[in-house]
């Protein structure tokens, strides 16, 4: 028989409660474990949160850095929000999306319309970014099925990129270590370059860098042919990826080829889309792009409740109603799809937004990134990069080889766990640092975070040369 647990099922686990360290190590598969500690795992216990900070399990307040996952835009423990939640909840709970409907799923589409590019005018709502877009590639595929070319479903992705974690939004991830272990369906994906300008070949200056990007797409193209490709995927800021801000005008120009070879563009705004960058959507508003369609989802509700959800151009639904196929169906759904939950928090959240949190962001970016860029003096820090209110710390090293620190692949985590015991949370990725606070940081938050991870930076120099890694 199994271990009875000493947690009786009416009790609450308070946060440093050695009984929930207990209870993951022994029943709790965490996401992206390693094999050999895979359901025997407890990580960084995480309490409360309150604005721009979080409570640790031994009570310390740490700026919360990545905003969870990119996602607490409006800050945590926003009364708004949960009240919202509640009122949904005590209203309608749930409904079934297929033969039902709910007002706040309605509501929201239209609001999202409003504000997004070009003639994207209907929203399908999934449970988050990575159901998001698989139902852009889903729609891809029955949209060329019904318009006679079945052959037309390869898609374009880019190295660096990552676009979720479900079989096939997997597949066109970039990063090694994502699909290493891991299948996919490689016969549906080609792979092109990052548009990463920091990793340009030595001696290539950005311009002929960006040119190099588009006559690879072009190439790339002509030589699997434009008849069986279906979608390009593509991140306006690749965020997982270290924060690649693309090239001036290099989105525009991919833009511009899968229009003349009718390649569906797929704008993956899950990380970029509800404020990230100082819009709701940052396609049009930042990038001058309109795209065939727009996925979304993290800071659509702020993290407060699962949601997401794919934008679909006016035309291309107009194409299908259009067709000789009107009985050909759409086999696609999930049970929570327009979940009424979720779809009134996302409207009041875009209500936090639209009434001051953009324009703070768009306000305090500038500030942000300034701030950030002064840790480029420090010796390991090859470059910090970003745009609004997302940034990553490049560590190298040495700036001449541009070495990712081959010795020390962990660096990351290290800086990470300096920066906690100062009162940051950073998420670590090898040897970088992303940053993603709240939207409604304070130039005062921003002084705190930079400092300390200057410090985590500091102390992470003096390890690495102690233990004889790096001299810097």
């Amino acid at each position: 028989m199994a271990a009875q647990s000493k947690i009786k099922a009416n009790e609450l686990i308070e946060p440093g409660d050695d009984d929930a360290v207990e209870l993951a190590k022994r029943h709790l598969v965490q996401p992206w474990p390693y094999a050999g500690s895979v359901g025997n795992e407890a990580r960084a216990l995480i309490g409360e949160g309150n604005g721009i900070y979080i409570t640790d399990g031994s009570g310390k307040r740490l700026i919360d850095g990545p905003a969870g996952m990119w996602c607490i835009n409006v800050g945590h423990r926003r009364e708004e929000l949960a009240k919202v939640m509640y009122d949904q909840a005590m209203a309608l709970s749930y409904n079934t999306p297929w033969y039902t409907m709910n007002a706040p799923s309605a509501e929201l589409a239209k609001r999202i319309a409003d504000v997004a590019p070009g003639d994207l005018s209907h929203t399908f709502f999934t449970t988050g970014g990575s159901s998001a877009v698989e139902t852009a590639l889903r729609f891809m595929q029955f949209y060329n099925n019904v318009r006679g070319r079945p052959e037309k479903k390869l898609i374009l992705s880019r190295g660096g990129a990552y676009h979720g974690s479900t079989y096939l939004s997997a597949s066109l991830n970039g990063r090694p270590r994502d699909r290493d272990w891991m299948d996919g369906a490689d016969e549906l994906v080609v792979k092109l370059s990052s548009p990463d300008p920091f990793r340009r070949p030595k001696g290539t200056d950005v311009a002929a860098f960006t040119d190099f990007l588009v006559d690879q797409f072009r190439d790339t193209v002509a030589r699997v042919g434009a008849e069986r490709i279906g979608a390009f995927v593509g991140e306006p800021v690749q965020a997982s990826g270290g924060v690649i801000v693309p090239p001036d005008g290099y989105l525009k120009r991919i833009r511009e080829i899968c229009r003349e070879n009718d390649i569906l563009y797929v704008s993956d705004e899950v990380v970029t889309g509800f404020g990230r960058l100082g819009h709701v959507f940052a396609s049009g508003d930042v990038f001058g792009i309109d795209p065939d369609m727009i996925t979304f989802a993290k800071g659509v509700t702020s993290g407060y409740f699962p949601l997401g959800g794919v934008i679909i151009s006016e035309r291309l639904l107009e194409e299908l109603r259009r067709s000789n196929h009107p009985d050909a169906l759409f086999g696609h759904g999930l049970t929570y799809t327009s979940h009424p939950i979720g779809c009134a928090v996302a409207l009041k959240n875009l209500d936090l937004l639209e009434e001051g949190v953009l324009a703070h962001t768009r306000e305090i970016a500038p500030y942000f990134q300034a701030q950030l860029k002064t840790l480029e003096e420090l010796p390991l820090v090859g470059e910090v990069r970003g745009l609004g209110l997302m940034a990553c710390v490049e560590c190298v090293a040495d700036r001449e080889s541009k070495d990712p620190l081959q010795l020390d692949k962990d660096v990351g985590k290290r800086i990470d766990a300096h920066c906690h015991e100062l009162g940051l949370l950073v998420r670590p990725l090898i040897n970088m640092c992303v940053m993603s606070p709240p939207l409604i940081i304070s130039r005062e938050q921003v002084d705190d975070m930079v400092a300390i991870l200057r410090e985590g930076i500091s102390r992470t120099m003096d390890d690495l040369r102690k233990e004889g890694v790096w001299r810097g």
